[in-house]
């Protein structure tokens, strides 16, 4: 059998030639990286941990109506999505004070803020993806007026439910990011939630202990990355039934 055709390679994910027209396969690296790729390590189970919790995250998304790319976990490591046209914006969703909106406005981390705040930052890494207003999306045409409206719509959906889920197991969701993508279907274009949704795009404390269980842990060595993920899968009731074990993850032909 031929190997797959490699598409992209980010941090975190490597993206293949999907088996059908109109699909990719989105591999999950045991990549860690911080300050745009600056600190960098292989946390080994990473991958795992993120594709099963994404695949959790987007089949609940799908149950409430929120649509997204995935189709279907293929194996510990790989999904099948939708191939998407990825709006160039990361769309930021804070409940609480944390990271760099408690550098740049002066606000202690973990103050509640007084309702959920929409960010939008530019996907450039050579920029380091910076922060951009609605006017800057509708001066360079990166999302008409209507396609904004709809992102917000769906970060704000996307937000009730992850804050349900994360509540109803003693997780504060503080803060999260995602990607929308455009899926075209004849002449009619609908906005999906893509990329991933996983500890590695949310800010998750502990309610009571304020513990943190996603990537920080990595960016401000606090402990073991795996054993924060896992926790949060643990918690979530879906632990793989082969936990993650050291060594050198095999790709699928």
């Amino acid at each position: 059998m031929a190997r797959r055709k490699k598409i992209y390679e980010g941090k975190a994910k490597t993206l293949y030639e999907g088996p059908e027209p109109g699909t990719i396969v989105q591999y999950f690296k045991d990549d860690a990286t911080a300050f745009n790729a600056e600190k960098h390590d292989i946390i080994e189970g990473k991958g795992v941990l993120n594709n099963i919790l994404s695949e959790f995250f987007m089949l609940g998304l799908g149950q409430i109506g929120v649509p997204t790319h995935f189709l279907k976990r293929l194996n510990m490591r790989e999904q099948l999505v939708r191939s998407c046209e990825i709006v160039p914006l990361e769309i930021i969703v804070r409940n609480y004070a944390a990271g760099t909106l408690s550098k740049r406005l002066g606000i202690d981390e973990g103050t509640q803020l007084p309702r959920p705040i929409v960010e939008y930052c530019y996907k450039d890494d050579a920029l380091g993806d910076p922060l951009v207003s609605e006017e800057h999306i509708a001066a360079f045409g990166w999302a008409s007026q209507q396609d904004m409206d709809d992102i917000l719509s769906l970060a704000l959906r996307v937000n009730d439910f992850l804050s349900g889920v994360f509540l109803a197991v003693g997780i504060r969701l503080v803060d999260f990011k995602i990607e929308i993508g455009r899926v075209y279907e004849g002449d009619f274009q609908r906005l999906v939630v893509a990329d991933e949704i996983s500890p590695d795009s949310c800010r998750l404390w502990d309610i009571k202990t304020g513990e943190k269980l996603d990537k920080d842990v990595f960016r401000r060595d606090l402990g073991s990355l795996t054993d924060a993920y896992s926790e949060v899968a643990r918690r979530l009731g879906v632990m793989p039934n082969n936990p993650p074990t050291p060594g050198k993850p095999t790709l699928v032909n």
